[in-house]
Protein backbone atom coordinates (compact mmCIF):
# COMPACT_ATOMS: atom_id res chain seq x y z
CA UNK A 1 0.00 0.00 0.00
CA UNK A 2 1.29 3.48 -0.73
CA UNK A 3 2.26 5.12 2.96
CA UNK A 4 2.56 8.73 1.16
CA UNK A 5 -1.72 8.25 0.53
CA UNK A 6 -3.64 10.50 2.47
CA UNK A 7 -7.46 10.64 2.68
CA UNK A 8 -9.19 13.39 4.02
CA UNK A 9 -12.46 15.31 3.10
CA UNK A 10 -12.73 16.91 0.05
CA UNK A 11 -12.37 20.71 -0.14
CA UNK A 12 -14.20 23.29 -2.80
CA UNK A 13 -10.70 23.42 -3.45
CA UNK A 14 -10.78 20.08 -4.71
CA UNK A 15 -13.43 20.77 -7.21
CA UNK A 16 -11.69 21.01 -10.77
CA UNK A 17 -9.31 17.85 -10.05
CA UNK A 18 -12.71 16.00 -8.67
CA UNK A 19 -14.27 16.35 -12.03
CA UNK A 20 -10.73 16.03 -13.82
CA UNK A 21 -10.82 12.11 -11.88
CA UNK A 22 -14.31 11.26 -12.19
CA UNK A 23 -13.88 11.85 -16.29
CA UNK A 24 -10.38 9.92 -16.12
CA UNK A 25 -12.06 7.12 -14.23
CA UNK A 26 -15.24 6.86 -15.46
CA UNK A 27 -13.64 5.40 -18.84
CA UNK A 28 -10.98 2.88 -17.43
CA UNK A 29 -13.63 0.55 -16.80
CA UNK A 30 -17.23 -0.50 -17.55
CA UNK A 31 -17.49 -1.14 -13.45
CA UNK A 32 -18.89 2.74 -12.40
CA UNK A 33 -22.41 4.88 -13.14
CA UNK A 34 -20.62 6.33 -15.35
CA UNK A 35 -18.36 6.58 -18.61
CA UNK A 36 -15.61 8.50 -19.63
CA UNK A 37 -16.34 12.74 -19.71
CA UNK A 38 -19.63 12.15 -18.31
CA UNK A 39 -18.46 15.29 -16.35
CA UNK A 40 -17.14 17.52 -18.44
CA UNK A 41 -19.76 19.92 -18.82
CA UNK A 42 -20.50 20.04 -15.38
CA UNK A 43 -19.23 23.78 -14.17
CA UNK A 44 -16.41 23.76 -11.14
CA UNK A 45 -18.97 26.10 -9.43
CA UNK A 46 -21.76 23.01 -9.79
CA UNK A 47 -19.01 20.68 -8.00
CA UNK A 48 -17.97 23.06 -5.40
CA UNK A 49 -21.64 23.20 -4.14
CA UNK A 50 -22.20 19.75 -4.27
CA UNK A 51 -19.03 19.33 -1.74
CA UNK A 52 -20.39 21.75 0.11
CA UNK A 53 -23.69 20.77 0.63
CA UNK A 54 -22.03 17.08 1.22
CA UNK A 55 -19.72 18.97 4.20
CA UNK A 56 -22.52 20.68 5.58
CA UNK A 57 -24.46 16.81 6.60
CA UNK A 58 -23.28 15.13 9.36
CA UNK A 59 -24.57 12.27 7.43
CA UNK A 60 -22.84 12.19 4.49
CA UNK A 61 -19.20 12.77 3.40
CA UNK A 62 -16.84 12.60 0.12
CA UNK A 63 -13.02 11.53 0.75
CA UNK A 64 -10.52 12.13 -1.42
CA UNK A 65 -7.56 10.21 -1.73
CA UNK A 66 -4.24 11.63 -2.73
CA UNK A 67 -0.78 11.06 -3.62
CA UNK A 68 0.79 13.89 -3.38
CA UNK A 69 -1.47 16.66 -5.39
CA UNK A 70 -3.24 14.21 -7.79
CA UNK A 71 -6.42 12.19 -6.46
CA UNK A 72 -6.09 8.87 -7.00
CA UNK A 73 -9.37 7.56 -5.11
CA UNK A 74 -12.82 9.24 -3.87
CA UNK A 75 -15.20 7.37 -1.80
CA UNK A 76 -18.42 8.73 -0.60
CA UNK A 77 -21.30 7.97 2.04
CA UNK A 78 -24.48 9.41 1.33
CA UNK A 79 -26.73 9.52 4.50
CA UNK A 80 -30.45 8.94 2.75
CA UNK A 81 -31.57 11.71 4.95
CA UNK A 82 -35.45 13.38 5.00
CA UNK A 83 -36.94 10.31 6.03
CA UNK A 84 -37.07 8.90 9.40
CA UNK A 85 -37.80 5.76 8.58
CA UNK A 86 -34.41 5.46 6.28
CA UNK A 87 -32.33 7.66 8.16
CA UNK A 88 -30.67 4.92 9.52
CA UNK A 89 -29.06 4.23 6.17
CA UNK A 90 -26.61 5.24 4.23
CA UNK A 91 -25.11 4.80 0.25
CA UNK A 92 -21.86 3.93 -0.79
CA UNK A 93 -19.52 4.70 -3.35
CA UNK A 94 -15.98 4.55 -4.26
CA UNK A 95 -13.72 4.58 -7.39
CA UNK A 96 -10.15 4.67 -7.53
CA UNK A 97 -7.49 5.06 -10.67
CA UNK A 98 -6.65 1.88 -12.68
CA UNK A 99 -3.15 2.44 -12.17
CA UNK A 100 -3.75 2.02 -8.74
CA UNK A 101 -5.94 -0.66 -8.17
CA UNK A 102 -4.78 -4.20 -6.27
CA UNK A 103 -2.25 -1.74 -3.96
CA UNK A 104 -4.38 -1.24 -0.91
CA UNK A 105 -5.92 2.20 -1.77
CA UNK A 106 -9.31 0.83 -1.84
CA UNK A 107 -9.23 -1.01 1.61
CA UNK A 108 -8.24 2.31 2.68
CA UNK A 109 -11.08 4.37 1.50
CA UNK A 110 -13.31 1.20 3.03
CA UNK A 111 -11.83 1.51 6.64
CA UNK A 112 -12.72 5.34 6.13
CA UNK A 113 -15.83 5.51 5.38
CA UNK A 114 -17.34 2.42 7.79
CA UNK A 115 -15.41 4.50 10.50
CA UNK A 116 -17.37 7.81 9.34
CA UNK A 117 -20.14 5.60 9.31
CA UNK A 118 -20.28 3.98 12.56
CA UNK A 119 -18.74 7.36 14.50
CA UNK A 120 -20.20 9.98 13.00
CA UNK A 121 -23.00 9.44 11.07
CA UNK A 122 -23.98 6.88 13.26
CA UNK A 123 -25.47 4.96 10.32
CA UNK A 124 -26.83 1.32 10.93
CA UNK A 125 -26.81 0.24 7.41
CA UNK A 126 -24.14 0.89 4.41
CA UNK A 127 -25.86 -0.42 1.17
CA UNK A 128 -24.38 -0.23 -2.38
CA UNK A 129 -24.85 -1.69 -5.75
CA UNK A 130 -21.82 -3.55 -8.07
CA UNK A 131 -21.53 -4.83 -11.44
CA UNK A 132 -22.24 -9.00 -10.70
CA UNK A 133 -19.10 -9.25 -12.63
CA UNK A 134 -17.28 -7.14 -10.48
CA UNK A 135 -14.97 -9.64 -8.63
CA UNK A 136 -12.43 -7.65 -7.15
CA UNK A 137 -14.38 -5.27 -5.60
CA UNK A 138 -17.12 -8.15 -4.52
CA UNK A 139 -14.37 -9.17 -2.97
CA UNK A 140 -13.15 -6.22 -0.91
CA UNK A 141 -16.86 -5.29 -0.15
CA UNK A 142 -17.14 -9.18 1.55
CA UNK A 143 -14.04 -8.59 3.33
CA UNK A 144 -15.30 -5.59 5.21
CA UNK A 145 -18.73 -7.49 5.78
CA UNK A 146 -20.94 -6.67 3.52
CA UNK A 147 -23.85 -9.73 2.72
CA UNK A 148 -25.53 -10.10 -0.51
CA UNK A 149 -28.62 -9.05 -0.35
CA UNK A 150 -30.10 -9.36 -4.15
CA UNK A 151 -29.96 -9.24 -7.69
CA UNK A 152 -31.26 -6.15 -9.68
CA UNK A 153 -31.10 -7.72 -13.04
CA UNK A 154 -30.00 -5.38 -15.87
CA UNK A 155 -28.84 -2.35 -13.74
CA UNK A 156 -26.22 -0.96 -16.25
CA UNK A 157 -27.05 -0.79 -19.60
CA UNK A 158 -23.52 -0.08 -21.99
CA UNK A 159 -23.75 0.31 -25.54
CA UNK A 160 -26.90 -1.60 -26.41
CA UNK A 161 -25.62 -5.04 -23.56
CA UNK A 162 -27.50 -5.08 -19.68
CA UNK A 163 -25.22 -6.19 -16.73
CA UNK A 164 -26.75 -7.11 -13.59
CA UNK A 165 -25.85 -5.74 -10.08
CA UNK A 166 -25.41 -7.29 -6.64
CA UNK A 167 -27.03 -5.94 -4.12
CA UNK A 168 -25.21 -5.60 -0.66
CA UNK A 169 -25.44 -4.17 2.61
CA UNK A 170 -23.55 -4.22 5.41
CA UNK A 171 -24.98 -4.26 8.70
CA UNK A 172 -23.29 -1.96 11.69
Amino acid sequence: MFQDLKISKARKEDAQKVLEFLNIVGGESDNLLFGENEFKNMPVKREMEIIENINSSDKSVMFVGKIGEEIVSIGSLQGLTGRTRIAHRGRLAISVKKKYWNQGIGTKMMEELIAFAKDIAKLEVIELEVRSDNLSAIRLYEKFGFKRIGLYKKYFKIGEEYFDALLMNLYL
